[in-house]
């Protein structure tokens, strides 16, 4: 048996042995990549396809996936066929099509994830233990940020993770406003909490998310 280790001295991923052959694990749990790539963005049409320093957003999520040993297996959750094929070209399976529901422009990112989730295990007759869900939009995310966040779960003992980045000072908030329809301003912290103790704040951004399975049925945003 293998074994990697964090500078803490934590065990990351070992081998186990399966049916005479042998996979990785990321301590003794399976995990499964889903990579979302709907065909009809908006801002920028058709994005997922569009190339960062010669490869595609697809691409470069998948060879994030491809440095990570212990993912087991890695899904394209799409409805378009070009987008699949692009998916397939870099080693990502796509057992299944994105619902058009679940492609539009209400389409939520845990609707899309959870979908994932539950066809993979029902084509593929897997089960697995933890999920990670990797947007394109995150081109420069690398392989041990990955490492780092599902880390946050096994060692932590929690069901979700997720990157986020730090709020600046003044958009923090005790210093944001609340624009009204009307053209009215109000607070969104009580006027009682000071602005001298105003608290670190942050916002979740999409390069990497992490659930167990218990995180999974509970989640709801």
């Amino acid at each position: 048996m293998r074994r990697r280790h964090t500078s803490a001295g934590a065990e990351l991923w070992h081998v186990a042995s399966f049916q005479g052959g042998a996979r990785l694990t990321w301590q003794g749990r399976r995990v499964l990549a889903v990579v979302p790539a709907r065909g009809g963005s908006k801002g920028i049409p058709r994005k997922n396809l569009v190339r960062v320093g010669g490869r595609s957003l697809i691409a470069r999520a998948a060879d994030v996936v491809r440095a990570l040993p212990w993912i087991d297996r890695a899904v394209l959750s799409t409805d378009d066929e070009e987008m699949a094929e692009e998916g397939r070209a870099h080693g990502l399976e796509v057992p299944f099509s994105r619902p058009a529901d679940l492609a539009s422009d209400l389409g939520t990112g845990v609707g899309v994830w959870t979908h994932a989730w539950r066809e993979s295990e029902r084509l593929l007759g897997e089960y697995w233990d933890v999920s990670v869900y990797l947007q394109p939009t995150s081109p420069f995310r690398r392989p041990e940020d990955v490492e780092r966040t599902l880390a946050a779960i096994c060692t932590g003992d929690h069901h979700a993770a997720a990157t986020v980045s730090r709020v600046p000072g003044h958009y923090t908030p005790e210093k944001t406003l609340r624009l009204s329809g009307e053209g009215l301003l109000s607070r969104i912290v009580s006027p009682s909490h000071r602005a001298s103790r105003v608290t670190a704040s942050a916002t979740r951004f999409g390069a990497i998310r992490c659930w167990t399975t218990a995180g999974s049925s509970s989640t709801t945003a």
